[in-house]
């Protein structure tokens, strides 16, 4: 009896959880709206320069570059994930970052002012990730648990969980640690959030950006029973930098999450598997 009526209780709490979530990024979503009617030109203030059809051009050879890589991993044999890919990936991210980088830079785009990297303290965006965050987990777990439904216990875990499970050197899992922590929230979000959606966003509004940047970042995993829920967090996360206005918030939203799946990898007993 008293097992049956906690079920109950969490249940409710869950439901109550959820629609919490929806109701939060529903809110952020009006805000957006409602700035974007309210914002008219200032015709004595010179138009910041911003992402132009060279951007389109980088922008969309990046995308072909994504979707190369997920017919790839549909039509050839799956290779074990090792240190050495581990590295491949973090000099090809970098490169790609730096690439982008100086290719705003000599087209005269300020990407400081752009990405609203000086508009918010560290201490400002962390709080404000914390609070999103909390919002995005639940709409994260119906997305999974859908995805379990159709796939399966335990087959929406990508590659690199398995790899730091398996993992038996400290060397192995302080790499997949810096990558998951620091280096990907920072390299993703610059590619897919600041540049990608900021050019869809330029052209096609926020809403078709949105849909077009959360489909790429999570076909860009190339994981299939994950697509679902890094859809939700992607969304997730374009709709916090929307909001702010600061790349920073959707950073650090993006570094606490991977923190979160590390920790609950490194202590299972936190949780059911």
């Amino acid at each position: 009896m008293l097992a049956g009526a906690s079920s109950i209780a969490l249940e409710f709490f869950f439901v109550a959880f959820v629609v919490l979530g929806l109701l939060i990024y529903l809110a952020l979503t009006l805000q957006i709206a409602t700035r974007r009617r309210a914002v008219s030109p200032d015709v004595n203030v010179a138009p910041k320069k911003t992402f132009g059809l060279p951007e389109v051009f980088l922008g969309g050879a990046f995308a072909s570059l994504v979707l190369r890589n997920i017919y790839l991993a549909l039509t050839r044999s799956p290779v074990p994930l090792s240190s050495p890919n581990l590295a491949e990936n973090f000099l090809a991210t970098v490169f790609i970052v730096c690439f982008i980088a100086a290719f705003l830079k000599l087209r005269g785009i300020d990407i400081d002012s752009l990405g609203g990297f000086s508009k918010t303290s560290l201490k400002r965006a962390l709080s404000t990730a914390v609070i999103l965050l909390l919002a995005a987990t639940p709409l994260i777990l119906v997305a999974e648990a859908i995805t379990q439904n159709a796939f399966g216990g335990g087959s929406s875990r990508q590659e690199i969980v398995d790899l730091f499970n398996s993992s038996q050197t400290i060397e192995q899992r302080v790499m997949i640690i810096v990558l998951a922590v620091v280096v990907a929230p920072i390299s993703e979000e610059f590619i897919f959030r600041f540049f990608i959606y900021g050019v869809a966003r330029r052209y096609f509004g926020i809403a078709v950006g949105l849909v077009i940047n959360a489909l790429l970042f999570a076909a860009a995993h190339t994981h299939l029973p994950s697509v679902a829920p890094l859809f939700v967090l992607g969304s997730c996360f374009t709709l916090a930098y929307e909001w702010s206005g600061s790349i920073l918030v959707s950073m650090a939203m993006h570094s606490l999450f991977n923190s979160i799946q590390l920790i609950l990898l490194a202590f299972p007993e936190l949780v059911q598997q």
